[in-house]
């Protein structure tokens, strides 16, 4: 990201989807990054809304908005379900303990991997596809992928970097018209 006029990079502070964590990040003159874990990213655009109202009314330039999503890329959306999801319910419910959130079943975990889920999995073009309803629906000017997911093997991790630079990147900017 360029560094501002001062030539110090911009501090993005991370929301965890309360309407109170937008708003105080508006009041700061923050950009914020949504962190979408679980749900439909559809949900957060009240937030991305009242994000951009409380800087309206605050009287602050416009501001981007990010999001971050957990998500791994392989060839196929079967191959991607298969190698992900052996260390995507583990971690979830590792996480879930120290939220005090309820175990994971194997069918919520299918659901957050499907078009409206909060993990971005599958084959290139699949991940593309909801990134870039995901953009537009928040009116987001970045996506960070989140492809670690606890015990996932280095070789897969890499696999996966390769793939989202290589071709789902490309393909989101095609869509959004960014070539």
């Amino acid at each position: 990201m360029p560094a501002t006029e001062s030539g110090r990079l911009p501090i993005w502070v991370g929301v965890g989807g309360t309407p109170q964590s937008v708003v105080r990040a508006a009041h700061y003159g923050f950009p914020v990054v949504i962190a979408i874990i679980g749900g439909a990213s559809r949900q957060f655009a009240p937030l991305a809304d009242l994000y951009r109202q409380a800087l309206t009314q605050m009287e602050k330039p416009a501001l981007p908005i990010g999001v971050h999503s957990p998500g791994y890329v392989a060839a196929t959306d079967e191959q991607a379900r298969e190698e992900f999801m052996p260390h995507f319910v583990p971690y979830m419910n590792k996480i879930g303990r120290e939220r005090r959130w309820a175990p994971m079943t194997q069918e919520q975990a299918l659901t957050q991997l499907g078009p409206g889920g909060a993990v971005y999995c599958g084959s290139p073009d699949t991940v593309a596809a909801k990134i870039v309803d995901t953009v537009r629906v928040l009116g987001a000017s970045r996506f960070q992928l989140k492809y670690s997911m606890g015990t996932l093997p280095h070789d897969q991790r890499i696999e996966c970097i390769r793939l989202y630079a290589e071709e789902v990147v490309p393909r989101v900017r095609a869509q959004l018209g960014e070539d």
